[in-house]
């Protein structure tokens, strides 16, 4: 398999969010990381009912802190995405060993988080004005795929169904 992007959930609280996620890493490649503490257990049944069966098919890894992270996974880049972020997210040019951060779901990047990512490397996906943000597992699709366009779709095949039946 093409080596692909991390995704990385920086605390994240909401079960079927992450379950949402889990699913979109099982179905683009992706390697999911979560930031510890989370917001709820990983065996719970919420997670389980969003991720479907597709748990078994990601690669979800659980970090203590966010160096913990850095240290284990050494991605290329650290890309932060923040409704507070002036960098439109289709502007990157994304490479695939990126790394891409994005803040709990009720609060979003903790500042002292977001000031370690270089503000170049800051991004957010554009909404009308007033609004505050996106749903976590719709933002991280939104930009999941953006960057896997970028890459051509590497390792697009068949569907999950049509290698689960072979």
């Amino acid at each position: 398999m093409t080596p692909m992007l991390d995704v990385v959930l920086y605390q994240p609280e909401i079960p079927p969010n992450t379950g949402n996620i889990i699913r979109l890493c099982a179905n683009t490649g992706f390697a999911l990381h979560l930031i510890a503490p989370l917001g709820f257990d990983m065996q719970e049944r919420r997670l389980r009912r969003a991720g479907l069966d597709y748990r078994e098919w990601a690669r979800v890894r659980v970090h203590a802190s966010l160096d913990a992270y850095l240290q284990a996974a050494q991605p290329a880049r650290l890309l932060a995405f923040s409704a507070r972020a002036p960098r439109n997210y289709a502007s990157i040019a994304y490479q695939s060993a990126d790394a891409l951060l994005f803040g709990p779901e009720t609060r979003g990047l903790p500042e002292p988080v977001l000031a370690r990512v270089a503000p170049a490397e800051r991004a957010a996906i554009p909404m009308l004005p007033g609004n505050r943000s996106l749903n976590l597992s719709n933002a991280v699709a939104v930009v999941c795929y953006e960057a896997w366009r970028q890459q051509g779709f590497a390792g697009h095949g068949p569907g999950i169904a049509e290698q689960r039946s072979r």
